[in-house]
């Protein structure tokens, strides 16, 4: 059922930057929490997930990438970028409509979506995502709440400054991906009572996919249109 407010004297948490259109294993990190964080004042990375996803393609996979602003801007955090072209998202909504008009779901979400992209006038991206995250999990009937790590005080660095917006967030327990193993000190956590927890996004099952081979990591799009709205979370919730 998603966010029901947690089990009593537990508090569960994942901090993570905002992606575009992310892949369903970004969705059961939002499903398993009680607050989601976007970690968006913190700097923004090129050809990575902040402003672009994967789609099937008849000719293979291709990128949907949301242009913005980077030249001399290397030092600009997330919720600092803006759009280059404000035009990308009939664009993008063509490209969609091009290679899914003929899934199984298509035609029960058009209409959600186009007003998803045609009614973007966002500039900056962090907002952009904001809108398709929070939208999408409206769609999935996934309720737990979406927050900014601005809305808290900033202290320290790396583990630190995380460990301390989990604090000011009264969390109990810490959910992350695999990839933050390489930098996250669990016992500087554990010494303030906070439980780090690893999500493991390996295991999920196939669906009827277009244009095999099958490929998990891809949008969650694909996944709506492939197995609607409805049956969605059956691919990406184990209890």
């Amino acid at each position: 059922m998603g966010y029901e407010g947690g089990t009593i004297g537990m508090k569960k948490v994942a901090i993570t930057q905002s992606n575009y259109i992310p892949w369903k294993g970004y969705f059961e990190t939002i499903y398993t929490v009680d607050e989601f964080i976007l970690y968006d004042d913190v700097q923004y990375t090129r050809r990575d997930w902040r402003n672009r996803n994967q789609i099937k393609t008849p000719q293979g996979l291709y990128w949907l990438t949301i242009p913005v602003e980077v030249k001399g801007k290397y030092l600009q955090l997330i919720n600092e970028t803006v759009l280059s072209d404000n035009k990308w998202n009939a664009t993008h909504w063509k490209t969609l409509q091009a290679n899914y008009a003929r899934a199984p779901f298509f035609k029960e979400h058009k209409d959600f979506f186009e007003e998803l992209y045609l009614g973007c006038t966002e500039t900056h991206l962090s907002k952009i995502n904001y809108r398709f995250l929070t939208g999408i999990c409206a769609l999935l009937q996934i309720k737990t709440p979406i927050t900014w790590s601005s809305d808290y005080e900033l202290i320290g660095d790396k583990t630190e400054r995380i460990l301390n917006i989990c604090l000011q967030a009264k969390a109990t327990d810490y959910y992350s991906g695999p990839a933050a193993k390489t930098y996250l000190d669990e016992s500087l956590f554990n010494s303030k009572g906070v439980n780090v927890h690893w999500i493991d996004f390996n295991g999920y099952p196939e669906y009827s996919q277009l244009f095999p081979p099958f490929e998990h990591a891809v949008s969650v799009v694909d996944l709506i249109f492939n197995v609607g709205a409805a049956e969605a979370k059956k691919y990406f919730i184990r209890s």
